[in-house]
Protein backbone atom coordinates (compact mmCIF):
# COMPACT_ATOMS: atom_id res chain seq x y z
CA UNK A 1 0.00 0.00 0.00
CA UNK A 2 1.09 3.56 -0.90
CA UNK A 3 0.97 5.58 1.94
CA UNK A 4 2.28 9.01 2.15
CA UNK A 5 1.68 12.28 3.78
CA UNK A 6 -0.94 10.37 6.45
CA UNK A 7 -2.78 11.78 9.26
CA UNK A 8 0.02 10.89 12.58
CA UNK A 9 -2.98 9.43 13.73
CA UNK A 10 -3.32 7.22 11.09
CA UNK A 11 -7.00 6.82 8.79
CA UNK A 12 -10.46 6.85 10.33
CA UNK A 13 -11.49 4.35 8.80
CA UNK A 14 -10.12 2.15 5.86
CA UNK A 15 -11.29 -0.51 3.41
CA UNK A 16 -8.44 -3.51 3.28
CA UNK A 17 -8.76 -5.57 0.41
CA UNK A 18 -12.21 -5.48 0.44
CA UNK A 19 -14.46 -7.89 -1.32
CA UNK A 20 -18.59 -7.79 -0.80
CA UNK A 21 -20.98 -9.59 -2.68
CA UNK A 22 -24.44 -11.41 -2.46
CA UNK A 23 -26.03 -14.40 -3.89
CA UNK A 24 -24.30 -17.87 -4.63
CA UNK A 25 -21.27 -19.25 -1.96
CA UNK A 26 -19.96 -16.72 0.40
CA UNK A 27 -16.62 -17.63 -0.83
CA UNK A 28 -17.99 -17.32 -4.10
CA UNK A 29 -20.76 -15.28 -5.04
CA UNK A 30 -22.61 -14.63 -7.56
CA UNK A 31 -22.65 -10.47 -7.56
CA UNK A 32 -19.15 -8.98 -6.66
CA UNK A 33 -20.57 -5.87 -5.78
CA UNK A 34 -16.96 -4.47 -4.40
CA UNK A 35 -14.53 -6.19 -5.63
CA UNK A 36 -10.78 -5.46 -4.38
CA UNK A 37 -11.05 -1.50 -2.62
CA UNK A 38 -8.46 -0.47 -0.99
CA UNK A 39 -9.76 3.28 0.48
CA UNK A 40 -8.61 5.59 3.88
CA UNK A 41 -10.71 8.14 5.00
CA UNK A 42 -8.63 10.52 6.91
CA UNK A 43 -9.38 12.36 10.02
CA UNK A 44 -10.97 16.11 9.46
CA UNK A 45 -11.00 15.30 5.72
CA UNK A 46 -14.00 15.03 3.36
CA UNK A 47 -13.95 12.32 1.06
CA UNK A 48 -16.41 12.05 -1.95
CA UNK A 49 -16.52 8.34 -3.39
CA UNK A 50 -18.10 9.09 -7.08
CA UNK A 51 -18.95 6.42 -9.79
CA UNK A 52 -22.57 5.67 -12.02
CA UNK A 53 -26.03 4.05 -10.51
CA UNK A 54 -24.19 0.21 -10.37
CA UNK A 55 -20.90 1.12 -9.60
CA UNK A 56 -20.93 -0.75 -5.79
CA UNK A 57 -19.97 2.81 -4.17
CA UNK A 58 -23.41 2.57 -1.56
CA UNK A 59 -22.48 -1.21 -0.80
CA UNK A 60 -18.90 0.16 0.14
CA UNK A 61 -20.75 2.74 1.68
CA UNK A 62 -22.85 0.32 3.76
CA UNK A 63 -19.55 -1.95 4.52
CA UNK A 64 -17.75 0.41 5.74
CA UNK A 65 -20.97 1.26 7.95
CA UNK A 66 -20.35 -2.19 9.68
CA UNK A 67 -24.11 -2.99 7.60
CA UNK A 68 -22.90 -5.07 5.16
CA UNK A 69 -19.90 -7.76 6.21
CA UNK A 70 -17.06 -8.74 3.92
CA UNK A 71 -16.81 -12.03 2.51
CA UNK A 72 -12.69 -10.94 2.14
CA UNK A 73 -10.88 -8.10 3.81
CA UNK A 74 -11.58 -6.12 6.40
CA UNK A 75 -12.56 -2.64 7.70
CA UNK A 76 -10.22 -0.67 9.75
CA UNK A 77 -11.62 2.07 12.58
CA UNK A 78 -8.87 3.57 13.96
CA UNK A 79 -6.54 0.74 12.37
CA UNK A 80 -8.45 -1.77 14.87
CA UNK A 81 -10.53 -4.54 12.09
CA UNK A 82 -14.01 -3.95 12.94
CA UNK A 83 -15.39 -6.08 15.58
CA UNK A 84 -19.25 -7.16 14.12
CA UNK A 85 -20.49 -8.47 17.73
CA UNK A 86 -22.86 -6.83 19.99
CA UNK A 87 -22.07 -3.83 21.51
CA UNK A 88 -18.72 -3.60 19.76
CA UNK A 89 -20.78 -3.29 16.47
CA UNK A 90 -23.37 -0.88 18.61
CA UNK A 91 -20.46 1.21 19.95
CA UNK A 92 -18.80 1.82 16.47
CA UNK A 93 -21.91 2.68 14.74
CA UNK A 94 -22.50 5.43 17.16
CA UNK A 95 -18.92 7.02 16.25
CA UNK A 96 -19.69 6.67 12.44
CA UNK A 97 -23.21 7.85 11.19
CA UNK A 98 -25.71 7.40 8.42
CA UNK A 99 -27.29 9.92 6.60
CA UNK A 100 -29.24 8.88 3.83
CA UNK A 101 -30.21 10.23 0.55
CA UNK A 102 -33.92 10.86 0.96
CA UNK A 103 -34.72 12.52 3.87
CA UNK A 104 -38.74 12.27 3.39
CA UNK A 105 -37.97 8.22 3.61
CA UNK A 106 -35.50 8.67 6.75
CA UNK A 107 -38.20 10.23 9.25
CA UNK A 108 -40.88 8.86 9.92
CA UNK A 109 -43.69 11.38 9.44
CA UNK A 110 -45.47 10.11 12.55
CA UNK A 111 -43.24 11.63 14.59
CA UNK A 112 -42.09 15.19 15.57
CA UNK A 113 -38.75 16.79 15.43
CA UNK A 114 -37.75 16.34 18.38
CA UNK A 115 -38.40 12.61 18.84
CA UNK A 116 -36.61 11.84 15.59
CA UNK A 117 -33.56 13.70 16.75
CA UNK A 118 -33.46 12.05 20.23
CA UNK A 119 -34.45 8.50 18.64
CA UNK A 120 -30.24 7.81 18.51
CA UNK A 121 -30.05 9.16 22.15
CA UNK A 122 -32.14 6.42 23.68
CA UNK A 123 -30.91 3.52 21.76
CA UNK A 124 -27.90 4.35 22.81
CA UNK A 125 -28.53 5.49 26.34
CA UNK A 126 -26.36 8.91 26.08
CA UNK A 127 -26.63 10.17 29.15
CA UNK A 128 -27.00 13.63 29.83
CA UNK A 129 -30.58 16.39 29.39
CA UNK A 130 -31.85 15.09 26.67
CA UNK A 131 -33.60 18.14 25.46
CA UNK A 132 -30.25 20.14 25.52
CA UNK A 133 -28.70 17.55 23.38
CA UNK A 134 -31.61 17.42 20.78
CA UNK A 135 -31.63 21.62 21.31
CA UNK A 136 -27.72 21.15 20.43
CA UNK A 137 -27.71 19.06 17.66
CA UNK A 138 -30.75 21.18 15.56
CA UNK A 139 -28.46 24.17 16.01
CA UNK A 140 -25.68 22.45 14.68
CA UNK A 141 -27.80 21.35 11.55
CA UNK A 142 -29.44 25.14 11.43
CA UNK A 143 -32.25 24.79 12.65
CA UNK A 144 -32.15 27.76 14.56
CA UNK A 145 -33.90 28.41 17.39
CA UNK A 146 -33.90 24.61 17.71
CA UNK A 147 -37.11 24.99 20.16
CA UNK A 148 -39.64 26.05 17.49
CA UNK A 149 -38.68 22.77 15.46
CA UNK A 150 -39.58 20.65 18.64
CA UNK A 151 -42.99 20.54 17.92
CA UNK A 152 -43.28 19.97 14.29
CA UNK A 153 -43.66 16.92 12.00
CA UNK A 154 -41.67 16.25 8.57
CA UNK A 155 -44.93 17.19 6.10
CA UNK A 156 -44.49 20.78 7.75
CA UNK A 157 -41.02 21.12 6.46
CA UNK A 158 -39.26 21.96 3.60
CA UNK A 159 -36.96 19.49 1.81
CA UNK A 160 -33.85 21.07 3.15
CA UNK A 161 -35.33 21.58 6.62
CA UNK A 162 -36.02 17.38 6.42
CA UNK A 163 -32.52 17.03 5.36
CA UNK A 164 -31.10 19.09 8.21
CA UNK A 165 -33.30 17.29 10.90
CA UNK A 166 -31.72 13.96 9.43
CA UNK A 167 -27.92 15.88 9.91
CA UNK A 168 -29.03 16.23 13.41
CA UNK A 169 -30.69 13.49 14.07
CA UNK A 170 -26.80 11.85 13.53
CA UNK A 171 -24.90 15.05 15.28
CA UNK A 172 -26.83 14.00 18.37
CA UNK A 173 -24.47 10.90 18.85
CA UNK A 174 -21.30 13.51 18.62
CA UNK A 175 -19.91 10.91 16.12
CA UNK A 176 -16.28 10.89 14.20
CA UNK A 177 -17.44 9.95 10.96
CA UNK A 178 -20.69 11.10 8.81
CA UNK A 179 -21.39 8.97 6.04
CA UNK A 180 -23.64 10.78 3.40
CA UNK A 181 -25.10 8.77 0.63
CA UNK A 182 -26.12 11.38 -2.36
CA UNK A 183 -26.90 14.04 0.82
CA UNK A 184 -28.32 16.25 -1.76
CA UNK A 185 -29.89 14.62 -4.37
CA UNK A 186 -33.59 15.05 -3.47
CA UNK A 187 -32.97 19.26 -3.50
CA UNK A 188 -33.82 21.71 -5.22
CA UNK A 189 -30.50 23.29 -6.88
CA UNK A 190 -30.99 26.39 -4.70
CA UNK A 191 -30.80 24.40 -1.54
CA UNK A 192 -28.60 22.25 -2.46
CA UNK A 193 -25.46 24.73 -1.96
CA UNK A 194 -26.76 25.08 2.02
CA UNK A 195 -26.07 21.37 2.32
CA UNK A 196 -22.82 21.28 1.27
CA UNK A 197 -22.24 24.43 2.97
CA UNK A 198 -23.51 22.93 6.53
CA UNK A 199 -21.33 19.86 5.89
CA UNK A 200 -17.92 22.03 5.10
CA UNK A 201 -18.92 24.47 8.29
CA UNK A 202 -19.35 21.12 10.29
CA UNK A 203 -16.06 19.53 9.41
CA UNK A 204 -14.14 22.88 9.86
CA UNK A 205 -15.73 23.89 13.66
CA UNK A 206 -16.23 20.03 14.69
CA UNK A 207 -13.20 18.31 13.11
CA UNK A 208 -15.93 15.91 11.77
CA UNK A 209 -14.52 13.62 9.40
CA UNK A 210 -16.98 12.88 6.08
CA UNK A 211 -17.27 10.63 3.03
CA UNK A 212 -19.61 11.68 0.92
CA UNK A 213 -21.20 8.72 -1.89
CA UNK A 214 -22.28 10.81 -5.25
CA UNK A 215 -22.85 10.43 -8.75
CA UNK A 216 -22.16 14.10 -9.27
CA UNK A 217 -18.29 15.19 -9.98
CA UNK A 218 -19.36 18.81 -9.36
CA UNK A 219 -20.31 17.89 -6.16
CA UNK A 220 -17.34 16.37 -4.97
CA UNK A 221 -15.62 19.29 -6.86
CA UNK A 222 -17.44 21.69 -4.61
CA UNK A 223 -16.99 19.66 -1.18
CA UNK A 224 -14.23 17.32 -0.87
CA UNK A 225 -11.00 17.20 0.04
CA UNK A 226 -10.20 13.90 -1.85
CA UNK A 227 -12.15 11.87 -4.39
CA UNK A 228 -12.54 7.92 -5.52
CA UNK A 229 -14.16 7.12 -8.56
CA UNK A 230 -15.74 3.87 -8.19
CA UNK A 231 -16.35 1.29 -11.42
CA UNK A 232 -17.58 -1.65 -11.59
CA UNK A 233 -16.69 -2.73 -8.01
CA UNK A 234 -13.25 -0.93 -7.43
CA UNK A 235 -11.66 2.21 -6.89
CA UNK A 236 -9.90 3.38 -10.71
CA UNK A 237 -8.94 6.76 -9.70
CA UNK A 238 -7.67 8.74 -6.65
CA UNK A 239 -6.10 11.30 -4.99
CA UNK A 240 -6.68 14.81 -4.01
CA UNK A 241 -9.82 16.20 -5.81
CA UNK A 242 -8.70 19.39 -7.39
CA UNK A 243 -5.61 17.36 -9.02
CA UNK A 244 -7.81 14.95 -10.03
CA UNK A 245 -10.29 16.55 -11.69
CA UNK A 246 -8.38 19.26 -13.14
CA UNK A 247 -6.40 16.43 -14.84
CA UNK A 248 -7.79 12.53 -14.76
CA UNK A 249 -5.99 10.34 -15.38
CA UNK A 250 -8.66 7.48 -16.54
CA UNK A 251 -10.93 7.85 -19.32
CA UNK A 252 -13.77 6.73 -17.10
CA UNK A 253 -13.39 9.93 -14.37
CA UNK A 254 -13.19 12.28 -18.07
CA UNK A 255 -15.90 11.32 -19.06
CA UNK A 256 -17.59 11.34 -16.38
CA UNK A 257 -16.23 14.97 -15.57
CA UNK A 258 -17.20 16.14 -19.46
CA UNK A 259 -20.66 16.38 -18.94
CA UNK A 260 -20.77 18.96 -16.05
CA UNK A 261 -21.95 22.51 -17.33
CA UNK A 262 -18.38 23.74 -15.49
CA UNK A 263 -16.86 21.85 -18.53
CA UNK A 264 -18.64 22.64 -21.19
CA UNK A 265 -15.46 23.85 -23.25
CA UNK A 266 -14.25 20.39 -23.19
CA UNK A 267 -14.94 17.75 -25.99
CA UNK A 268 -17.26 15.55 -24.26
CA UNK A 269 -16.48 11.96 -23.52
CA UNK A 270 -19.42 10.02 -24.53
CA UNK A 271 -19.53 6.32 -22.69
CA UNK A 272 -21.12 3.37 -24.65
CA UNK A 273 -23.57 1.28 -23.08
CA UNK A 274 -24.67 0.64 -19.03
CA UNK A 275 -22.15 -0.39 -16.72
CA UNK A 276 -21.65 -4.08 -17.14
CA UNK A 277 -23.36 -6.87 -14.93
CA UNK A 278 -21.48 -7.44 -11.68
CA UNK A 279 -21.83 -10.80 -12.53
CA UNK A 280 -20.11 -11.02 -15.75
CA UNK A 281 -16.64 -8.53 -15.34
CA UNK A 282 -15.23 -8.13 -18.58
CA UNK A 283 -11.34 -10.10 -19.05
CA UNK A 284 -8.81 -7.69 -19.32
CA UNK A 285 -9.60 -3.92 -17.67
CA UNK A 286 -12.79 -4.25 -16.98
CA UNK A 287 -13.61 -0.66 -18.39
CA UNK A 288 -12.39 -1.69 -21.73
CA UNK A 289 -15.93 -2.59 -23.28
CA UNK A 290 -16.64 1.19 -23.08
CA UNK A 291 -13.83 3.00 -23.06
CA UNK A 292 -13.41 5.99 -25.54
CA UNK A 293 -9.49 5.38 -25.50
CA UNK A 294 -10.50 1.94 -26.97
CA UNK A 295 -12.81 3.05 -29.48
CA UNK A 296 -10.90 6.15 -30.76
CA UNK A 297 -7.62 4.69 -31.09
CA UNK A 298 -5.30 6.22 -28.25
CA UNK A 299 -4.71 2.82 -26.57
CA UNK A 300 -4.09 1.50 -29.71
CA UNK A 301 -1.20 4.38 -30.56
CA UNK A 302 0.00 4.01 -26.94
CA UNK A 303 0.46 0.32 -27.58
CA UNK A 304 -1.53 -1.04 -24.91
CA UNK A 305 -4.94 -1.70 -26.93
CA UNK A 306 -4.06 -6.04 -26.56
CA UNK A 307 -3.06 -5.35 -23.17
CA UNK A 308 -6.59 -3.61 -22.34
CA UNK A 309 -8.61 -6.61 -23.35
CA UNK A 310 -6.46 -9.21 -21.77
CA UNK A 311 -4.53 -8.25 -18.93
CA UNK A 312 -6.33 -7.38 -15.57
CA UNK A 313 -4.88 -4.39 -13.86
CA UNK A 314 -4.57 -4.59 -10.25
CA UNK A 315 -6.12 -3.18 -7.35
CA UNK A 316 -5.41 0.29 -6.82
CA UNK A 317 -4.06 1.20 -3.52
CA UNK A 318 -5.03 3.77 -0.90
CA UNK A 319 -2.79 6.53 -1.63
CA UNK A 320 -2.89 10.31 -0.97
CA UNK A 321 -1.25 10.94 -4.37
CA UNK A 322 -3.07 10.71 -7.44
CA UNK A 323 -3.35 7.38 -9.13
CA UNK A 324 -5.16 5.79 -12.16
CA UNK A 325 -6.02 2.03 -12.48
CA UNK A 326 -5.23 2.19 -16.29
CA UNK A 327 -2.45 1.30 -18.97
CA UNK A 328 -2.46 4.91 -20.30
CA UNK A 329 -1.60 6.52 -17.14
CA UNK A 330 1.36 3.57 -16.40
CA UNK A 331 -0.74 1.72 -13.86
CA UNK A 332 0.07 -1.73 -14.10
CA UNK A 333 3.14 -1.99 -15.56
Amino acid sequence: MIISQRHPDGPVLEARDLYVGFGGRRANPDVRAVDGVELAVEKGQIVALAGESGCGKTTLARTLMGLERPYRGQVHHHGVPLDYHGSALKAYRRKVQLVLQDPTGALNPRRTVYEAVAEGLRIHRVPGDEKVQVAEALSLAGLRPPERFFARYPHELSGGQRQRVVIAGALALKPEVIVADEPVSSLDASVRGEILALLLSLRDELGLTVLVVTHDLGLAWNISDRLAVMYLGRIVESGPTEQVLAAPRHPYTAALLSVLPETQHLKPVILKGETPDPRRIPVGCRFNPRCPALADGTAGAAGVATRCVSEALPILPATTTHEAACLLAGWGG
